[in-house]
């Protein structure tokens, strides 16, 4: 790691820890805003103390990082537009990369502090956003391409179908506890089991299943929200060491091969269903600008061929990419970007074959084998500051989660089922690369299995939690456009 200072001058070397620590210190932050709902049921029902749930669970979020994989991470880092990921380098890149990440720390601390569980993804993908169309009013461009809007939308799908989901699987699995053992001691809440019939643990299998799924829950918050810190810390690597991280120099002579045999492939499954192609997308529907600060970079539909051509080009006898200079490498990773852009459209076109559909899903991924990348480095200090954030701060949010939602107390059968529920959709999330909500979707199960056993539901900490979610996307969208264009104006 500590080679990255190696000919640096001071002043970017200074930016580089400034910018780094900002990524930490949103995913420290993160550790203790959105952990604590993955240890609020354990807590609240007394199965775990306190210091032993938030130090495991900061150990299996750490874990969770640690072997997460990377599909999540570029994912959050492509809705950026696509003109800011290729000019990354430049005084802009810099800026995009304070204003997100200066907004998303200014409402996640301000939400924690009043223990309002709000989503740190919610708040990323808001600054994301506004940072885009900052940048999109600035070059005058239209706000339907300075934002990746076909990322986004499925995103916005994920965030607002997961929480309705949960809720409605963990009211389910509630109902099914109630009736397959209607009268079992798991239907007791903690004040019944610990005050009234003065016990002093809870029953041993509730208990089990409670740790064992606030632990795998936190493994899964991990995977998820661990993902959205490396692809953030990557970004800074792009913007400000290009020759180092635009590309994976550590990739091998068969991995370059593969970049190249797709690019070459996607020329001939590209004319294999041209007029499928053509009748979809008219000639010249452009789908996706990048606007560098020395020329324009088109990525039109129509113009497959010479995008492919140009990357096989430059990869023509290329076994290193040490053999490359910087422009050539920033021009792979643009050609890369486009051509796996074109790939993911056509193999979500029902118009064209299946079997073609997961040709083209095999190319976007041999295409971007070298540049959706993370150093080992980047995951150990992403897992370290998650799972350290973790075990501090928990308090606010898990007496929200645990006693303020619904109008009488969580019994165990509840905190099992909205926990399990929620794991298994972050886990799920995860595994196909979709960044969701770790506190959305706990609160919102939550909320279902209040409803599923009519305990009903405290309408004030209900509507708070409905106000931080309809405000988190405009407030962090607000802030970072305000941020991007005052530092754009001062600083480029």
């Amino acid at each position: 790691m500590f080679d990255l200072f190696q000919g640096l001058d001071f002043s970017v070397a200074v930016v580089l820890i400034f910018s780094i620590g900002l990524v930490l210190a949103f995913e420290f932050v993160n550790g203790f805003h959105d952990t604590a709902n993955a240890v609020a049921t354990v807590i609240y029902t007394k199965s775990m103390k306190p210091r032993m749930a938030v130090f495991l669970s900061g150990i299996f979020n750490f874990l969770g990082v640690l072997l997460g994989g990377l599909g999540v991470a570029y994912a959050i880092v492509n809705l950026l537009p696509m003109d800011l990921l290729a000019s990354a380098s430049s005084v802009k890149g810099i800026v995009m990369v304070f204003s997100l990440l200066i907004s998303a720390l200014i409402w996640n601390l301000g939400t924690w502090y009043f223990g309002i569980p709000a989503s740190s993804s919610h708040t990323l993908i808001g600054s994301i956003l506004g940072v885009g169309l900052a940048n999109a009013l600035m070059t005058d461009r239209s706000i339907f391409v300075g934002v990746n809007w076909s990322k986004a939308m499925g995103v916005f799908e994920s965030l607002l179908f997961s929480p309705i989901i949960g809720a409605g699987l963990a009211g389910l699995l509630l109902l099914f506890f109630l009736k397959w053992k209607p009268k079992s001691y798991i239907h007791k809440t903690p004040y019944q089991r610990h005050v009234i019939e003065k016990r002093k643990r809870p029953p041993f299998w509730p208990r089990f299943w409670l740790i064992c799924s606030a632990l795998g829950m936190s493994y899964a918050h991990g995977q998820n929200d661990g993902q959205k810190g490396i692809g953030l810390v990557m970004l800074v690597l792009f913007s400000l060491m290009p020759a180092k991280f635009v590309l994976d120099m550590n990739s091998s002579a068969f991995e370059i091969g593969q970049t190249r045999a797709a690019a070459e492939h996607m020329i001939e499954y590209y004319h294999a269903n041209q007029k499928t192609i053509d009748s979809i997308f008219p000639a010249g529907e452009k789908e996706q600008i990048i606007k560098g600060e020395e020329q324009l970079f088109s990525c039109e539909m129509s113009e497959v061929d010479v995008h492919a051509a140009k990357l096989m080009n430059i990869l023509e006898g290329v076994h290193d990419y040490d053999a490359l200079d910087v422009d050539q490498r920033w021009a792979v990773r643009n050609e890369v970007m486009c051509l796996a852009s074109v790939a993911k459209t056509l193999e979500s076109s029902k118009e064209i074959p299946e079997n073609y559909r997961k040709s083209y899903h095999s190319i976007a991924q041999d295409l971007t084998k070298t540049t959706q990348y993370a150093p080992f480095w980047v995951i150990v200090a992403v897992a370290m500051a998650l799972g350290s954030g973790t075990m501090i701060g928990w308090r606010r949010v898990v007496e929200t989660v645990g006693g303020k939602i619904g109008k009488k107390d969580m019994t165990y059968a509840q905190g099992l089922s909205a926990q399990i529920v929620s794991g298994v959709a972050i886990a799920s999330a995860s595994h196909l690369g979709f960044p969701v909500s770790t506190t959305h979707i706990l609160s919102s199960s939550v909320a279902g299995t209040m409803v599923a056993n009519k305990a009903g539901l405290q309408k004030s900490t209900v509507k708070n939690i409905l106000i931080a979610w309809i405000l988190t996307l405009p407030v962090s969208t607000g802030l970072s456009f305000g941020l991007y264009y005052l530092g754009t104006a001062l600083f480029v």
